[in-house]
């Protein structure tokens, strides 16, 4: 197992090397490893984790233009090649395809504490210090405004206008960010989202003093 892990390692690296900031293999590896901290106090089969965790952004439809099979096709054929057993390989597959938040408003077919422990670990990068960090790279990315306080966020989206906005990045924290506290499945990843999500209100309380000109 660990081999195999070692192998993906070095796939997921080379697959990603001149991906955006935000999807990078830096990214991947937060989200590996907060995916560990977070099995240790979760009924989850380690390997399993650590390969959804390390797989899950193989090829992001973001940048697919929208394709969700990229992903899971990539992460198949590599397996298959690692001669990963079937049941692994598929189990991984259903993670890599459910651990994306897509607008929140789409509902999960698939549930397992493996996804559960990969899907907080995934949520944990995008909320805090670092989650901040990753929304502006990724406006700054796609061109889009900051802030625009006449474009309010929308709360209402389906999975197809949540990948099609370009609205301000401020937008972002309200339509997923600040939602994602409450989307947690675990009692470690409930622990670290609250303080990330304290912290993120700091952060916009400061923005908007500094916007309206307040002391």
């Amino acid at each position: 197992d660990s081999l195999i892990i070692a192998q993906t390692i070095t796939f997921v690296k080379k697959e990603l090397k001149n991906a955006e900031g935000g999807h990078d293999w830096f990214h991947i590896e937060r989200v590996y490893k907060n995916a560990i901290l977070i099995s240790k106090t979760e009924k989850a089969d380690s390997f399993i984790v650590s390969l959804g965790a390390l797989l899950h952004d193989i090829a992001d439809s973001k940048f697919y233009n929208g394709d969700e099979a990229i992903g899971p096709k990539k992460a198949s054929d590599f397996l298959n090649y690692e001669k990963v057993p079937e049941d692994v390989i598929s189990h991984v597959i259903k993670i890599i395809e459910n651990s994306s938040f897509k607008g929140g408003n789409k509902k999960q077919a698939f549930f397992s504490n493996e996804l559960f422990v990969v899907q907080d670990a995934d949520r944990l990068d995008a909320i805090g210090a670092i989650g901040i960090a990753r929304t502006f790279n990724y406006g700054g990315f796609k061109n889009r405004a900051i802030y625009n306080p006449e474009i309010t966020p929308n709360l209402k989206m389906n999975k197809e206008e949540y990948k099609n906005s370009n609205a301000p990045t401020i937008n972002h924290f309200y339509e997923k960010l600040l939602l994602l506290k409450d989307k947690m499945n675990t009692k470690t990843g409930r622990e670290i989202a609250a303080q990330r999500h304290e912290f993120m209100e700091l952060f916009l309380n400061q923005f908007y003093a500094e916007w309206n000109g307040e002391k």
